[in-house]
């Protein structure tokens, strides 16, 4: 990220911090300190960012895009973003793929991120080497997020063994148990709950009701939305002579690197033996599932619904699209790709595209899908054919 860009994000912004020093007005709590044990924290502060000023200059937008600016004023004043065809003048919108190319000639859009050979359309255009990037950082100059001073609340539960960072925030009815350590700037927003032993890096952020379990591994720059549960026991059992299920311990922890997101509701499970492992980069989506003992290498994408069996290994940079299923075991190499509602059921080799159940090659699957509405008519002259036999 450049400098000039993190200085018009600071520009953009200002920032309001309520404290027990103010008035107290409609909706804003008292403070008090508390002693957590290690040192005095307000119990409850928030820091709110609110969009300042409400518009940008185009020629702001394109310095901190380190972006070319053609065919327009550099003082257009732009309120926001938009898609392009709901943009309307005052907005930026973007073209990543070539099929709205026509669609970026028609738009009301007062200025367009487009990539650097992109052809001249009417509205002024913001010439980029990646325009989806560029549109994202667009968005950060008109959306940061909201940030959480440092306190404790006064319902949170923090074990007297724990060892939390600096500027740590803690939300209602958080949960911190025995020999916890948790590294600076961490936000746990309400009804988290961190299990005994558990280790935990830098900038760590846990939105309301994630669940991190027992004696698992966190690295910095983590992020968990709501709902997810890492560490949860993995799915095994054995089968007794009589027929019934013995629950086969799962004591091993989870381990997940630096700068990984899951999204909400999913979850990571603990192995017997070993660790399940979510390498550096890992972006998960909603409702997934890694079983135990799973290896999800670096950058690797995850989409919604997806569900890896037990000891599945996943190399990197693999992005397994919504709904695949993994069989477990299996080894999906660097790179690959799976299409959607697949189902892998033997090794993926490394930079392959796979589409279908069971998962095949992806130009095999298209014709597979080619001759599958045609079945019943091959089937009919086929059974004629023997008949005349």
């Amino acid at each position: 990220m450049s400098k000039s860009f993190v200085m018009q994000i600071l520009r953009g912004f200002s920032c309001q911090l309520h404290d027990s020093n103010r008035p107290r007005g409609r909706g804003v709590p008292r403070y008090k300190k508390v002693n957590t044990g290690g040192g005095q924290l307000w119990n409850w502060c928030r820091i709110y960012f609110a969009p300042y000023p409400s518009t940008m200059k185009l020629s702001h937008i394109a310095s901190a895009l380190n972006a070319r600016l053609d065919n327009g004023s550099p003082d257009t004043e732009i309120t926001g973003l938009n898609g392009i065809e709901q943009a309307v003048p005052g907005e930026i919108t973007f073209v990543a793929n070539s099929k709205y190319a026509a669609a970026a000639r028609l738009t009301k859009a007062a200025a367009v991120i487009v990539a650097e050979n992109f052809p001249v359309i009417p509205a002024a255009t913001l010439r980029v080497k990646d325009p989806y990037l560029s549109f994202a950082r667009a968005l950060e100059l008109f959306h940061q997020p909201l940030r959480y001073a440092p306190g404790v609340h006064a319902t949170a539960v923090i074990h007297p063994t724990a060892k939390i960072g600096r500027d740590a925030h803690i939300g209602p009815y958080v949960v911190v148990d025995e020999n916890v350590e948790i590294g600076d700037h961490a936000v746990l927003l309400a009804h988290v709950v961190i299990y005994r032993g558990v280790k935990i890096g830098d900038n760590f952020f846990a939105h309301a009701h994630a669940v991190v379990r027992e004696n698992c591994r966190i690295g910095h720059n983590v992020l968990l939305q709501n709902g997810v549960v890492i560490g949860a026991d993995g799915f095994g059992f054995a089968k007794t002579h009589d027929g019934h299920w013995h629950k086969i311990p799962q004591p091993a922890p989870v381990v997940i690197e630096d700068d990984v997101e899951v999204q909400a509701n999913s979850c990571i499970d603990r192995a017997s033996v070993g660790e399940t492992r979510i390498g550096r980069g890992v972006k998960i989506d909603n409702l997934v599932q890694v079983g135990h003992g799973s290896q999800v290498g670096e950058d690797a994408l995850l989409c919604s619904q997806v569900g890896l069996g037990g000891s599945t290994e996943i190399g990197n940079k693999v992005i397994l699209t919504g709904q695949v299923g993994v069989v477990g075991h299996c080894k999906v190499g660097e790179s690959a790709i799976v299409t959607p509602q697949s189902g892998v059921a033997n090794d993926v080799p490394a930079g392959a595209l796979v589409s279908g159940a069971p998962a095949v090659d992806h130009k095999l699957w298209l014709k597979y899908s080619a001759i599958l509405p045609r079945l019943p008519e091959i089937a009919r002259a086929v059974r004629a054919k023997i008949s005349r036999k």
